[in-house]
């Protein structure tokens, strides 16, 4: 029963990823603005390229890995190059513990519980066995 439901699992999981990959390829801009300031703070211990760049190579990370987990090709690999690239996504994109606003606030703080979920499935795949 469950030799079904795998890759439908993996191709919705990984269908977000995509979709969300080839938008932030095409339309980095507010992306670039709202990872900034992270950016900034980690160029303090490691060099990086322009925040263009490093926002462009993180969708392409899951622009790719969500093809790869989507079509079983290195699923575990695929999640686990997902849950890298989700966890600078989460820090930089919803940092909801610098809004000042309090709806701003409260929209972030959800974004970042929402991208914790599913760096949790992208973790139940990296360790999914068939």
């Amino acid at each position: 029963m469950a030799s079904p439901i795998r890759p439908l699992a993996r191709l919705l999981t990984a269908s977000t990823y995509v979709l969300l990959g080839v938008d932030a390829l095409l339309t980095p801009g507010f992306r670039v603005a709202q990872a900034g300031p992270t950016l900034a703070a980690i160029r303090r211990a490691v060099p990086l390229p322009e925040d263009e760049a490093v926002v462009r190579g993180n969708a392409a990370v899951q622009v790719a890995g969500g093809a790869m987990l989507g079509l079983g090709v290195l699923p575990r690999l695929s999640a686990l190059a997902l849950v890298g690239s989700m966890v600078p996504t989460t820090l930089a994109g919803h940092a909801y513990w610098a809004a000042e606003d309090p709806v701003v606030r409260k929209q972030q703080r959800i974004q970042f519980h929402k991208n914790l979920a599913m760096i949790g499935g992208l973790l139940f795949a990296v360790l999914d066995r068939p």
